[in-house]
């Protein structure tokens, strides 16, 4: 499995706060994020990233769990899931968890595979993110 890595600053194209009542600080969050790739894979550099993410927090500490999409810059296309936590502190909110794929499309068919993530938000509406992992292509769809 090759191994790679890269990074990303997003923008929320969408977010949505829904503050619960059942305690103190409690908030659920929907968000939609785009930015494009930095990948020592050229296959991945440059790929338009989209991600959606539910976001479960007690006093800004709590849960991550999203879907990904990557489009390519020959327009094929790969996705997956990622889950982990979010971390409050003085010093901002980080983000750290773990991807993996579901599948691609043309030459990304069959495509499996995962990793890390790490990052952090920038702003309320901006994210910067660093990953790595490995990736088996089918051998009909292997680069």
């Amino acid at each position: 499995m090759p191994s790679f890595s890269g990074s990303f600053s997003g923008k929320a194209s969408s977010q949505t706060v829904v503050y619960v009542n059942d305690v103190p600080e409690h908030e659920l969050r929907l968000n939609e994020i785009n930015g494009a790739q930095k990948s020592t894979d050229k296959g991945w550099n440059n790929a338009k990233i989209t991600y959606w993410s539910t976001v479960d927090l007690l006093s800004g500490n709590g849960s991550q769990h999203g879907y990904f999409l990557n489009v390519h810059e020959d327009g094929d296309s790969d996705s997956g899931s990622f889950e982990g936590k979010v971390t409050t502190t003085p010093k901002g909110v980080t983000l750290e968890g773990t991807w993996k794929y579901s599948g691609g499309t043309g030459k990304l068919k069959g495509l499996t595979g995962g990793g890390n993530y790490k990052g952090r938000l920038t702003s309320p509406t901006q994210v910067e993110m660093t990953w790595d992992g490995a990736y088996q292509l089918t051998s009909k769809a292997a680069r």
